[in-house]
């Protein structure tokens, strides 16, 4: 299957006419916050700094599928130099089945878009890509950078690169997009950098051709060493054998060692599998992280069991810089961190023992969480009630704002406004014809510069302790409001579609907490449900959702996929 799609779509590409000359292509099919990858403005950094090295760059961004193959072939048919390097940076949504990866075209943003038919005809396969990459071994660069898609497996494709199998010479580095970006303009194309070391600090992937302290260019072809001339045929040597020659493959890949691939090798030294037998013994031999990475690869963790890891991570308090199912740099430092006070090896990597250890222990500290909340809460409430039963016995002014002081959102919080009113009310009919106009023209304004013009007028007015009270008020508020703004962009950035505020509002509403209509908009019941989550759990009260309230709300359930 796999070479059926690449033939096709070679041929669809060379009916194209060759327009421009070229060893590197930058294809970025995703947005990458800068656009880095771009060749146009100020987003023409990594097209300009290869260029200054001697590169001819053939460059495109949000391609369908005609222009894709239309820059593809003038990569292709632009190479002078048979031995030149070669250069490819491929950004966007990316899929795979057991033929291989592909690269979507820009237009592609669903499982609709990801049929058999239309990965056939309008994308591009990576396999294809690094079989013009394998003709310079030792001098041939992929970068991939990986963009979220918003699709569930089908039946055919699974979203993400997957495993590749790279052939022999080939460097490959991958990661999400935004870190590629990054690693694109600042490194890739400066000779003086280690690729694998600014890879590393970026928390990219780095595979295939790896040896230690790669660079992009070399003052020297590396040359190939000459092939030993063919031993005499043996007539009586058995034929080759296919069969024998997959099944010793995939005991090597089961094994998935260096002796495995030795003796895949000792068998089949010209084997169909040989290219990747050599390519993964020397990733094991010269990658300290080889085996923990390839573990993890090949569980092919979908997107929402990554986000189940990544919400672990977090009700254990190990930021992983958001839960979107992502395991870019902030993910595996968590993972890192994670495993080291656990006492594991700090790979960065899971396999599905630590999986399932880390579910565990955040199953146990969910538990946790919610007990100490529940028991705060209950004090808070207890406490709550015995005040209220103190103050209502009075029925004075002072002793409900008191109350309101002490619990702003408290249970009777609503009673207390309403006596207070009452109270006012009463002290309205009292008042004099001047002393009320004063009043209600500071009420319509309602700032503190009216509360205090009033009070000047009126000091012992029948206003003045609601005035004295309301200017409190304000001046709280103006102090929390850089907090509140703070708080709004953090909710903003954490980009909560509505399933997840409906999700969020049945969590709330399942604590008792009364946050209105569960419909997915946060009105200021919601709020107040909120800022009353917050206060039970000594998070900052604000009446907003940030990373904190986020991970507390996971701690029961919000956002499970179960």
């Amino acid at each position: 299957m796999r070479n059926i799609l690449s033939s096709a779509l070679l041929a669809g590409c060379l009916a194209v006419p060759a327009l421009a000359d070229g060893n590197a292509l930058i294809i970025r099919n995703a947005e990458v916050g800068g656009g880095v990858l771009s060749g146009s403005d100020e987003s023409g950094v990594i097209v300009e700094a290869l260029r200054e090295n001697g590169f001819d760059v053939v460059s495109g961004e949000a391609l369908n599928a005609a222009k894709m193959r239309n820059v593809f072939v003038r990569f292709l048919d632009g190479r002078e130099d048979p031995n030149a390097t070669l250069v490819v940076v491929l950004t966007g949504g990316f899929v795979h089945s057991a033929a291989g990866a592909y690269l979507l075209p820009a237009e592609s943003d669903g499982a609709d878009d990801v049929t058999p038919g239309a990965v056939l005809a309008g994308a591009l396969p990576v396999d294809l890509v690094m079989a013009a990459l394998a003709t310079v071994p030792g001098r041939a660069v992929l970068v991939l950078g990986e963009a979220a898609l918003d699709m569930a497996e089908t039946a055919y494709f699974r979203p993400g690169l997957g495993v590749l199998d790279i052939p022999q010479g080939v460097t490959v580095i991958r990661g999400p997009s935004s870190e590629v970006a990054r690693f694109t303009a600042d490194h890739l194309s400066r000779n003086e950098h280690a690729l694998g070391r600014a890879a590393a600090r970026l928390g990219l992937v780095m595979e295939g051709y790896a040896p230690a302290g790669f660079r992009l260019s070399f003052p020297e072809p590396v040359a190939e060493p000459p092939a030993p001339d063919p031993a005499p045929q043996d007539q009586d040597a058995p034929a080759y054998d296919r069969a024998a020659d997959e099944a010793a493959w995939r005991l090597a890949q089961a094994a998935d060692t260096a002796e495995g691939y030795r003796t895949y090798l000792e068998g089949f030294a010209e084997g169909a599998f040989a290219a990747a037998a050599r390519q993964r013994l020397n990733a094991i031999e010269t990658d300290p992280l080889y085996r923990a990475r390839r573990g993890e690869e090949t569980l092919e963790l979908s997107r929402d069991q990554r986000r189940e890891i990544q919400r672990d991570l977090t009700v254990l308090g190990y930021n992983t810089r958001g839960v979107d199912g992502i395991f870019g740099q902030g993910t595996r430092r968590a993972i890192r961190d994670w495993q080291a006070a656990t006492g594991l090896r700090e790979s960065g990597y899971l396999n599905q023992i630590q999986i399932a250890r880390l579910d565990n222990q955040a199953t146990r500290r969910a538990a946790e969480l919610e007990e100490e909340a529940r028991q705060r809460q209950e004090e808070e409430r207890r406490q709550d009630r015995a005040l209220w039963q103190e103050v209502e016995g009075r029925g004075d002014e002072e002793g409900l704002r008191t109350y309101l002081e002490r619990f702003p959102e408290g249970l009777f919080a609503e009673r207390a406004q309403e006596l207070l009113a009452t109270l006012e009310a009463r002290r309205a009919d009292r008042a004099a014809a001047r002393d009320r106009r004063n009043w209600d023209r500071a009420r319509e304004a309602d700032t503190i510069a009216g509360y205090q013009a009033y009070l000047e007028n009126f000091p012992q007015g029948a206003f003045a302790a609601e005035a004295n009270a309301r200017i409190a008020e304000l001046r709280r508020a103006a102090q929390n409001a850089d907090a509140v703004a703070r708080a709004r962009a953090a909710e903003e950035a954490l980009g909560l579609n509505p399933v997840a505020r409906r999700l969020a509002e049945t969590r709330l509403a399942q604590l008792g907490l009364e946050p209105g209509a569960v419909d997915g908009t946060f009105d200021e019941r919601t709020r107040r449900a909120i800022r009353q989550f917050q206060q039970y759990r000594n998070i900052a009260v604000t009446g907003y959702i940030d990373q904190e309230t986020v991970a507390w709300l996971l701690a029961g359930g919000l956002l499970r996929s179960d």
